[in-house]
Formats: C-alpha cells, sequence, structure tokens
C-alpha cells in the first residue's frame, strides 16, 4: 500500500465512511479510491489533499506539516513498533457527527492521528541558508523532550554557504546541524556572528577574553579577536551532506 493510499484509507476508517461516502463526497469513483487504497493506483498528491479535505482534515501547513510528513508517518506506525508517548487509539467519543448542507452525512474530527503523532515523536527542524532564511526542513526524533539534548524549538540546519571549513572535512552544501550555545568552547566547531557576518568556525581559546577563529580552505588561517566582538549562536554536533551524483 502507498503512503498516500494508506493515509487515505486510516482518516476516511477513523470518520467510519465507507467509499461510496468518500466517493460522494469528493467526486471520484468508489473503484478507483479502492485501488489507491490497495495500492493498485499511484494517487497524486493534490488529488489525495483535496479528497482529505472533503471527508475532514483540515489544512496542516499552519502546523508546520506537509501532506507528505503526515503521509510518512504511516510507515513509522505500520512497520515499526508502538512508540512512547505516541496517542492512544481514538475512542467512539473523539468522533463528532455534523450534516452538510446538501443533507449529506459528513463526519469532522479536528487534527488526525498523524498529526498528533508527528507533533509527539518528530520536530520539523528548519534549514537555514547563509541569512538565515528558511529554504528546507528536516524531521528529527524527539528524545525524551529533547533533540540532541537540547529544546527541540531551538535547534536548526545551517547550509554552508562556501568550502571556507573544506579542511575541516564541511564543504559548500553541508547541512550543519546547530545546537543553541552562550559561550565559545575550545576545540569545537560553532556558528558565530562576526562584523556583521554569520559564518561557521573552528574555536580555539587563547585567554577570556580573546579566542582564534580557525577555517581551513586551500590554506589553513587562524584570524584573534577580541571575545566581546564575536556573537555564538551554537554548536555544530554534526553535518550532513549528500553524494554526488
Amino acid at each position: 500500500m502507498s503512503r498516500l493510499g494508506d493515509l487515505l484509507k486510516t482518516e476516511r476508517l477513523r470518520r467510519e465512511l465507507t467509499l461510496k461516502q468518500v466517493s460522494k463526497l469528493s467526486g471520484v469513483s468508489h473503484q478507483y479510491l479502492k485501488a489507491v487504497e490497495d495500492g493498485k493506483k499511484i494517487i497524486p498528491d493534490d488529488q489525495a489533499r483535496r479528497i482529505l479535505k472533503k471527508i475532514g482534515l483540515n489544512e496542516q501547513t499552519e502546523q508546520g506539516f506537509t501532506l507528505d510528513d503526515i503521509a510518512a508517518t504511516v510507515d513509522l506506525h505500520t512497520v515499526q513498533p508502538p512508540i512512547q508517548g505516541a496517542p492512544p487509539p481514538l475512542q467512539p467519543e473523539e468522533t463528532a457527527h455534523v450534516f452538510s448542507d446538501t443533507g449529506n452525512q459528513e463526519i469532522s474530527v479536528q487534527g488526525s492521528v498523524w498529526l498528533d503523532a508527528l507533533k509527539s515523536v518528530l520536530k520539523r527542524v528548519p534549514v537555514f541558508n547563509a541569512v538565515m532564511e528558511e529554504t528546507d526542513h528536516r524531521l528529527l526524533p524527539i528524545l525524551r523532550g529533547r533533540i540532541e539534548g537540547a529544546s527541540p524549538d531551538k535547534v536548526f540546519f545551517y547550509q554552508m554557504p562556501d568550502d571556507n571549513m573544506r579542511g575541516f572535512r564541511i564543504m559548500k552544501g553541508d547541512l550543519c546541524f546547530i545546537v543553541p550555545a552562550g559561550s565559545p568552547i575550545d576545540g569545537a566547531v560553532m556558528l558565530v556572528e562576526y562584523r556583521g557576518k554569520k559564518i561557521v568556525r573552528k574555536i580555539r581559546k587563547l585567554d577570556a577574553l580573546s579566542i582564534l577563529l580557525q577555517s581551513y580552505d586551500r590554506e589553513y588561517e587562524a584570524e584573534p579577536c577580541a571575545l566581546p566582538d564575536v556573537s555564538i549562536i551554537g554548536h555544530v554536533v554534526r553535518v550532513e551532506f549528500t553524494l554526488s551524483q
């Protein structure tokens, strides 16, 4: 079964709707819907979104999750064992029945089991470019309320804009995962703001009031600077890269 087909079937069953009822609400044949749910046909994302909206699943973009994010949790719950902190099964009293102006019965349930699961075990972590504009996101697991020991709302990815750290095996385009830090860590690679620019550098403490900002493109460079002139943003705890095609 496809992810979107599984999502459609799950949301339909939660609302106690038959294929024919969904067909009538969405204007799509029940034979086609059955083929999608059985994994025999691939449904376009926009069509799946329209059907989900017709059966009562609210648009989720304001929650920070795309339809693909929600559909991806199908695998999380059907392939893997139950995850601690996942929401309990839907109880009958949680389903509210309403009627549309046309007389067709529609069932409206606030939210979605998949969205609830996402919010409890996964976090949508933004990817920022050099000017701190969000360009993408990654879904990361939340363990005991933290991601890499930090608040899930404080972490982010920073995409390297250049090769100034290639000597430290961080290349242009790599994603640096940033955990917030308020002070320099000796020997750590950190994201800092210096002279009005956000840069990734390896830190070496010289004394209580000065540090070295180390880079390594074609040759090693180390710029001494006064600590008050540098704003420490966060610690690079890991780096993700994409293999060349």
